[in-house]
């Protein structure tokens, strides 16, 4: 089964707007991939679904509480600094390496202001 990390930008799209990354997170949970998480992926996105989609603790932490149902906790071995302009993207990866992921799926906004999935495979 094929081990994936997703960008906390995934999560926070499947739980808010549904579409492809909602897609994903129904593979995670009928088996189909692997998810692993860490805990700096989780606090980004309770960060965001209470700050930035004003969501209610109650209703925050039952999303959360889905991501541990589903995923894999791992705690990252090693601190990776390869993306100096966005933090958040060294944690993903950090969580990637130590759970040994193939890929890694991250949502993007577009110029145009649409938002896009895209994958990043490892060559092993």
């Amino acid at each position: 089964m094929r081990r994936v990390t997703l960008d906390a930008n995934v999560y926070l799209s499947g739980f808010v707007f549904g579409g492809k990354p909602k897609r994903i997170l129904e593979m995670a949970i009928d088996g189909e991939i692997e998810v692993a998480v860490s805990d700096p992926i989780i606090q980004e996105v309770r960060r965001h679904l209470l700050g930035k989609f004003g969501w209610s603790e109650p209703r925050a932490a039952e999303a959360i509480e889905s991501i541990a149902e589903f995923a894999t906790h791992v705690t990252p071995a090693e601190a990776i600094d390869t993306v100096p302009t966005d933090p958040d993207d060294n944690r993903v990866l950090e969580c990637a390496v130590s759970a040994g992921s193939q890929t890694i799926v991250r949502e993007m906004m577009t110029r145009s202001g649409s938002w896009r999935s895209e994958a990043s495979r490892s060559s092993g």
